[in-house]
């Protein structure tokens, strides 16, 4: 456990079992297995079941031929016997959906898991049915964790790509929070951005605070990560304190990508009538605000 504590989508109830999955035939194997459950994804959405990750039949399935081994189940819960095989599959035919950010929080450590890895990887086989090298369409191996050319022979995997999110504080223990342009008036928060290439994680927490909110930070301390599959992310979170040189008040938003910065104190977050509006429970952010809030 990080010091974050068990985040959303970081959590996990089954085994992905990589060895079995790069088996000659496994994918076949358990699709025609009974006990296999599926997933079912749609876009950024999971189905549910009762509020619960629906985990349905192969036989209710309209798309098995396109489904990916996710794993074995470890442990039995809600009529799931340990053991059993689990694949995500891309299917329009639930009758309930939701947003995997939005209920994510809520669901039980193995379906917070199988929802996180199933809208991963289908997301990423909607992306990349063709090869990036020569454009030729490729070949799934791998029990779906694969994508082969049968042109030039490149070897395709899914793909994540580090980001890192910030909370930078100063010498009043204050919190220095962002609004985006695409968010709606008085939500806020933490500074991310993508890693750079040949850059370091801690390199790109000082670069992206300066550039979004112009502010110098200094020893960023890693505290956790999750994944955030919207599309691809792993979302790497740090704390940084305002550089010793850096006037706190001297801040200045990029103006593009984040509007306005300001300085807040834990009673300013925690007034009801603040009408600020804070990240959702299922992000990392919402877990390292909530870490600094708490803190004595």
């Amino acid at each position: 456990m990080t010091a974050l504590g068990r985040l959303p989508l970081s959590r996990t109830g089954f085994d992905r079992d990589g060895n079995a999955r790069v088996r000659p035939g496994y994918l076949e194997t358990i699709l025609s297995d009974p006990r296999t459950r599926a997933v079912h994804v749609r876009g950024r959405d999971v189905a549910l079941d009762g509020g619960h990750l629906a985990l349905r039949p192969l036989a209710e399935v309209e798309n098995a031929q396109h489904a990916v081994f996710l794993g074995t189940s470890t442990a039995a819960e809600r009529g799931i016997d340990a053991g059993t095989p689990l694949v995500a599959v891309p299917d329009e035919s639930a009758a309930t959906w939701a947003p995997l950010r939005e209920v994510a929080a809520a669901l039980s450590d193995r379906d917070a898991g199988l929802a996180t890895a199933a809208v991963a990887v289908i997301g990423w086989h909607a992306a990349s049915g063709f090869c990036s090298r020569c454009g030729e369409r490729t070949i799934i191996e791998h029990s779906g964790w694969m994508r082969r050319c049968p042109r030039c022979e490149t070897e395709h995997f899914p793909r994540t790509d580090p980001a890192v999110i910030v909370r930078v504080t100063d010498a009043r223990d204050r919190i220095l929070l962002g609004s985006n342009a695409a968010w709606e008036s008085g939500r806020y928060s933490l500074f991310a951005g993508f890693v750079e290439a040949g850059e370091s994680l801690e390199a790109a927490v000082v670069r992206e605070v300066f550039e979004e909110a112009g502010v110098r930070v200094a020893e960023p301390r890693y505290l956790g990560s999750q994944p955030w599959p919207f599309p691809r992310s792993l979302m790497l979170g740090y704390a940084a304190q305002i550089d010793a040189d850096q006037q706190a008040d001297h801040t200045q938003a990029d103006g593009e990508e984040i509007l306005d910065v300001r300085w807040f104190t834990r009673e300013e977050l925690a007034d009801p009538d603040s009408g600020i509006r804070l990240p959702g429970r299922s992000s990392i952010a919402h877990a390292i605000i909530e870490q600094w809030l708490v803190a004595e």
